[in-house]
């Protein structure tokens, strides 16, 4: 429980600080974002990706008062459901627009949001932690949000930032630097090692009371050191020497609630062979991945890899791996159509040509397509193999049309 008058003196300076904060860089998805009393706007995302300033240049369209509220502020430490009847002392009933700042820190915050609602207040709110913001939306506010996810720049977000053109050399900068924003301002990899030290301690040690923190940050390092690999809760569990799979899968739950690791399942039209296949799994930036792995930053094919993963996971929810009579990197499903099949190298020659172009064709005559894609470093070319086409192309071209 906090404080009316810390509370008070905490909302006041809180909107000075939102004053004097650069604007900063318009990111692509905020001309699609608009308040209304119909919809509450969640923006969720990991940790220093952008969504405080996304919520400032919301607010900065808005020619009225606002209140903005960030609850990771320590001056308000400890603030509780019953403080909320003390915000809504202090604003009164004439301001109209609501912003929150990872709300997910206060138990039940959703009880007071739905007040809002209920008042036909225009509200946003951002968190860092997809479980919670998604069960409390479930039960409280179905039906009555709008959901997007942001996450670090995107290739084409990084161009503008920078001012740069797209070539391969730019696209080399980006594998490396990855599009987190105040990274880009600073090139230390400390903040990308600092940034993970601070996810894994705040968003899962701490609120989820772990004992064993030593062994979750090992597989969290793990599993960043190999993206685009498969990987088994029980081959995890033996490795580390955890005392039950489902403490893996906890700690695997964990770190994907908190954006730094998303795990794709292997393609099947039975849910049941999806959820027992061993799973894929990638990094949510390839800058952050690299501070903080010694293995993976020489990997260009997999940093390609992880690269094309979060480009298709920023447009499309249904991702998968294909293995059968070969391997396929990529299948995007919507509903029930397969809408890209894709296979990624850093170079195809002679001594990986056949295995690359099999799994693709594997993959394609599966789904009955006759149109396949390999994305690679730098070659561009056709290939006709019987009545299929395969299409070779940059990563860094097919890049343009794709991100968002």
């Amino acid at each position: 429980m906090v404080l009316k008058s810390e509370i008070e003196k905490s909302l006041v300076l809180q909107r000075l600080f939102l004053n004097k904060k650069q604007e900063g860089f318009n990111r692509e998805s905020l001309a699609k974002l608009q308040l209304s009393t119909s919809h509450i706007l969640i923006i969720t995302g990991v940790r220093r990706c952008g969504k405080s300033t996304l919520l400032q240049q919301i607010s900065k369209k808005i020619k009225e008062e606002i209140i903005y509220f960030n609850f990771e502020d320590p001056r308000i430490y400890g603030f509780e459901l019953e403080d909320f009847t003390k915000l809504d002392e202090i604003v009164g009933d004439e301001i109209r627009y609501y912003f929150f700042d990872e709300i997910q820190n206060v138990e039940k915050w959703e009880l007071f949001i739905r007040h809002l609602h209920d008042r036909d207040k225009r509200i946003a709110i951002t968190g860092s932690n997809a479980s919670l913001l998604s069960k409390e939306l479930g039960t409280r506010l179905t039906g009555r949000n709008i959901q997007i996810e942001l996450f670090p720049f995107s290739y084409n977000e990084y161009l503008m930032f920078l001012q740069l053109e797209n070539n391969l050399t730019s696209f080399n900068l980006y594998l490396e630097d990855g599009g987190f924003p105040e990274y880009l301002k600073s090139k230390h990899k400390e903040q990308h090692q600092q940034l993970f030290k601070d996810i894994v301690y705040r968003d899962i040690i701490v609120r989820h009371g772990i004992r064993q923190a030593k062994t979750l940050i090992d597989i969290a390092l793990f599993l960043i050191a190999n993206v685009g690999k498969e990987y088994s809760l029980n081959g995890i569990k033996n490795t580390f020497g955890v005392g039950s799979a489902n403490s893996v899968a906890d700690y695997i739950h964990w770190l994907e609630d908190s954006y730094v690791l998303f795990s794709m399942p292997r393609f099947s039209w039975s849910l049941k062979s999806v959820s027992i296949n061993p799973k894929k799994v990638y990094c949510i930036d390839t800058g952050f991945a690299q501070a903080n792995s010694l293995s993976f930053s020489e990997d260009t094919g997999r940093l390609l890899e992880n690269c094309v993963y979060l480009a298709l996971r920023r447009k499309y929810k249904e991702i998968y791996y294909f293995k059968d009579k070969g391997e396929c990197d990529f299948i995007v499903k919507e509903a029930q159509d397969i809408l890209h099949i894709i296979q990624v190298c850093a170079e195809i020659h002679p001594d990986n040509k056949a295995r690359e172009v099999n799994g693709l064709l594997a993959a394609l005559t599966f789904f009955s397509k006759t149109e396949g894609l390999i994305l690679t470093l730098n070659q561009e070319d056709v290939l006709m193999i019987n009545d299929v086409k395969v299409r070779l192309l940059p990563v860094w071209k097919w890049l343009q049309s794709i991100d968002v």
